[in-house]
């Protein structure tokens, strides 16, 4: 092995560190993030259906299973469901009727999809990284080939 060697085999190790650590962490905190945001525009949509549902029907009464958490369901019967509440975020509900619910899901799908478009892009932007970052690792091991004095000349 030359006296080189260790410094570039040095820089390979960071570099590949770099990537496990870093950018590949970032990609899947992303990548989550986004199916998330995906989860709460299926939730809306499901919403939409029933709202527009209800409405067909044009019952005032509704009966059906609510999820308590952990996939435990309980039947409910809601008397009058002219109104509805809709989870707005932070924890709050709101009361809408179907027309000003239909609305609102309708903008926050609308918000959320241009979101999963700016994560998507910031993943986009994180593979293209690792990209440039493999490439750096294969110029370097390349370099563990050439002779000493060449190896000088490019640091």
């Amino acid at each position: 092995m030359t006296p080189g060697a260790p410094g570039i085999n040095e820089k390979v190790l960071q570099y590949e560190t770099f990537i496990n650590e870093v950018l590949k962490r970032d990609l899947q905190k992303v990548l989550e993030h986004r199916d998330a945001v995906y989860e709460k525009i299926a939730q809306y949509l499901q919403l939409k259906n029933t709202i527009k549902s209800i409405q067909e029907t044009g019952s005032k009464e509704l009966k059906t299973d609510v999820d308590l958490g952990c996939n435990f369901y309980v039947q409910a019967h809601v008397p009058d469901a002219s109104k509805i509440y809709v989870a707005v975020g932070f924890g709050f509900f709101v009361e809408f009727t179907h027309a000003e619910a239909l609305k609102f899901i309708e903008k926050k799908t609308n918000q959320l999809t241009e979101y999963t478009e700016v994560l998507t892009k910031d993943a986009a932007k994180i593979k293209a990284n690792i990209r440039m970052v493999l490439e750096g690792l294969r110029e370097l091991q390349g370099l563990k080939d050439l002779p000493e004095d060449r190896r000088r000349e490019m640091f």
